[in-house]
């Protein structure tokens, strides 16, 4: 975004975007501050030092008297943080507790009472997933962007409406899939997760995919395929090509890396590709049924 000037006027639509695409998506105040308007604190007025000759003090230098650091109790030990940081410990209890779980409605309530991924104190919602659980087809992106932390379902903003664009495509919709995240919390600003919290919520959705037990796993976008996968390709080398994701149980899951739709919207050219590993994908489904 470029600087205003006469010949180039601000763009108040754009700088919107700026602001929506940084995370910054509410106001702190119901009206504007002028920051310029407040007056500056005036400095505080200088006590005149009196001098020895004005306080009747001898003029000769007096030392300070010697202070006993024994003395001298020890500082306050600082209190620590209240907000979870990602940790082997909070990946064991995520674990426990995603294995413990039987069914996506007791996963629910485990992850809503998890406190151990700090992504959850600065998300308005758990974002947990969308459509039928019984779906014989299971969509897995990364994580929720704003829209999605606001009504707490995935995939409901301008990519969640190309996605139904795409499975509409191939006779299907939010009533015969299954959709959720890897990351069930909104990272702040949208920015991307660590590895740390990605790996604090991997026990969950891999749990959460082994309860819903599809007959196609399709994996939107990179971080998606990496994780569920055990892969380091990236999502140009691995669209198209069928893979498998294989549960804790043992079950092997015919998974379709493909491109994320919020990819698409940047760059449509590449729309193309998505509708080949949707045509696979329904193709796969034919096979199986």
């Amino acid at each position: 975004m470029t600087a205003a000037s006469p010949n180039n006027p601000v763009d108040f639509t754009d700088l919107l975007a700026f602001y929506a695409s940084a995370g910054v998506d509410e106001a702190l105040e119901d009206a504007p501050v002028d920051r310029f308007a407040e007056a500056a604190p005036k400095p505080a007025e200088r006590m005149p030092t009196a001098t020895p000759r004005e306080s009747g003090a001898p003029e000769s230098p007096v030392a300070p008297p010697r202070l006993d650091r024994r003395a001298v109790p020890d500082a306050p030990a600082p209190r620590p943080s209240t907000s979870a940081v990602p940790d082997e410990a909070q990946a064991a209890l995520a674990r426990q507790l995603a294995t413990a779980a039987v069914s996506l409605d007791e996963l629910r309530q485990h992850m809503a009472a998890f406190e151990g991924c700090n992504l959850k104190a600065t998300a308005k919602n758990l974002v947990f997933a969308d459509g039928n659980p019984q779906a014989t087809v299971m969509l897995v992106g990364e994580a929720p962007g704003r829209d999605e932390d606001i009504e707490g379902l995935p995939f409901v903003g301008r990519s969640g409406r190309l996605l139904d664009r795409m499975l509409a495509a191939i006779g299907l919709d939010r009533g015969s899939v299954y959709i959720a995240n890897v990351i069930p919390w909104r990272p702040p600003g949208n920015r991307t997760p660590t590895p740390h919290e990605t790996e604090i919520c991997r026990p969950f959705i891999e749990r959460q995919i082994e309860l819903v037990n599809p007959k196609v796993l399709i994996n939107l976008g990179g971080p998606s395929a990496k994780t569920l996968l055990n892969t380091s390709e990236g999502i140009l080398r691995l669209r198209g090509n069928w893979r498998v994701h294989t549960t804790a149980s043992g079950i092997a899951i015919p998974a379709m890396p493909t491109l994320h739709p919020a990819y698409l919207l940047r760059t449509p050219a590449h729309k193309k590709l998505a509708w080949r590993d949707f045509l696979e994908v329904k193709a796969k489904l034919r096979a199986l049924s």
